[in-house]
């Protein structure tokens, strides 16, 4: 594969008024990452460099986004058309020589070997501009491609500014374009604001290319990889979109998915060959699913699964580590911190905190594990409790291996159950228990002899 040198620069300026949100429509997300950092990623993937991102509307926020890849920013304010905000670059470009990628940062569903093969083409051909195209059936209000009669790309024209006879072309311009430096910014230099909006339009050096018989190249392209995101509407046709590659791509991988229309996976998300995903299941940010795991309806989030784990129905995953042949669920939620060794279980209604639960240790009911540390093979009864906060301090409970505890029990940290302990049903735990022990802490039952009739014939005589 050749490596051509090449700069960057992505627009990322714009308020997305049609979004009608707060936040910027490139941090809007799509399959667990901003648009933006879907497009930031593919500019590193390509290693490109320079690069820089063009920021405006709620900058700060946007230049944020764009350090978490390592990318520069350069502010464009005021807002003044497209071709103005990658003027913003011209400074930091000067002393570049080579092709300049231009990409929007609300296209995240491009490829890598889509621009990877504009770029090749734009060197094969010795091209000074090239733009991808699509052809659509309804190209709406997208900018149309005007070809002369030899089929060579003589402008694009956006959709207001178009006549009637353009606006029946059915060639859109995409927006992304490569453009070499030196002829770039002496065109830009050239563009005015004689359009509807008084904006600077970059589409405009496509004319000016074609005017002063510079080689333009037009590369057509698959069109849902460059679909616009203008809408909420537009975000759910693109994550749609997105969730159908990433399905294929796993299934393709040795996956299954029992129906692929009811599943969701993250863009960051590592599944392991021969396990089964059931509908329902929503696998999200950096998660990792070991092989054969078989993962009924659940949410599980920043999460490490191992080998041979089973995920029952309607669990709740966060941030937590699940070594192999541990099972959980159904109706389980396992909160940041959680740690489930080889074997574990955890079983209904049982919820889980900053704990460790053992290998082949199991809580089977209604049980709350928080700030607690248990060894192996232990026996958590149902309805037990640690007892981790006191209203202002949190402490952790430590059960040793081999410890039964008894249903309805209540540890009240700190507190240390020694190895092969025995806590009764019922009991209340507030000091350590040494191993081997019995704990019981029951008021005496006392059992009044016909003490229950007594009342219901009291009951008779007052009615």
């Amino acid at each position: 594969m050749v490596k051509i040198k090449a700069a960057a620069i992505v627009l990322a300026a714009g308020q997305g008024k049609r979004m009608k949100s707060a936040l910027p429509k490139v941090l809007h997300p799509l399959a667990g990452k901003t648009m933006l950092s879907h497009v930031l990623a593919l500019v590193k993937g390509l290693t490109l460099s320079p690069a820089f991102v063009i920021v405006g509307h709620q900058a700060e926020a946007v230049a944020k986004a764009a350090k978490e890849h390592n990318i520069e920013t350069r502010l464009q304010n005021p807002p003044r058309g497209t071709g103005d905000a990658v003027l913003q670059a011209k400074a930091d470009l000067r002393h570049f020589r080579g092709p300049v990628l231009i990409l929007n940062g609300d296209t995240p569903l491009l490829r890598e070997k889509t621009i990877r093969g504009l770029l090749n083409t734009h060197r094969k051909q010795g091209a000074t501009l090239s733009l991808l195209t699509v052809k659509l059936a309804d190209p709406g209000a997208y900018g149309r491609v005007i070809r002369r009669e030899d089929g060579s790309i003589d402008r694009v024209v956006e959709y207001r500014d178009a006549n009637a006879a353009e606006r029946k072309v059915n060639e859109i311009n995409t927006g992304v374009y490569i453009c070499e430096s030196t002829f770039l910014f002496k065109a830009l230099d050239q563009v005015q604001p004689n359009n509807e909006q008084g904006e600077f339009y970059l589409t405009d050096i496509i004319g000016i290319a074609s005017r002063e018989g510079e080689k333009l190249v037009g590369l057509e392209a698959d069109p849902e990889e460059v679909i616009g995101i203008n809408s909420r509407a537009d975000l759910a046709l693109a994550e749609a979109a997105f969730q159908s590659r990433i399905h294929r791509a796993w299934m393709e991988k040795g996956v299954t998915l029992v129906d692929p229309s009811r599943i969701r996976i993250d863009a960051e998300v590592k599944i392991g060959a021969g396990s089964i995903l059931h509908p329902g299941v929503s696998l999200e940010g950096t998660s990792k699913i070991g092989e054969a795991v078989m993962i009924y309806a659940s949410r599980i989030k920043d999460s490490r699964i191992g080998k041979g784990v089973t995920i029952k129905d309607f669990c709740v995953i966060e941030d937590a580590d699940i070594e192999s042949g541990a099972v959980v669920g159904p109706f389980a939620h396992l909160r940041p911190g959680s740690v489930l060794r080889k074997g574990a279980k955890v079983g209904n209604f049982v919820e889980m905190k900053k704990s460790e639960l053992g290998e082949g240790s199991k809580a089977g009911h209604l049980s709350y594990l928080g700030d607690a540390t248990i060894g192996k093979r232990v026996n958590i009864g149902a309805g037990t409790i640690t007892c981790n906060y006191d209203g202002h301090n949190k402490d952790r409970t430590i059960v040793e291996d081999d410890v039964f505890i008894g249903s309805d029990s209540q540890l009240i940290a700190p507190v240390k159950v020694g190895r092969g302990a025995l806590i009764a049903a019922g009991t209340t735990v507030t000091k350590d228990v040494p191993r081997d022990a019995l704990a019981i802490s029951r008021i005496p039952q006392d059992n009044k002899a016909e003490w229950a009739k007594r009342r219901r014939n009291q009951k008779k005589k007052k009615k």
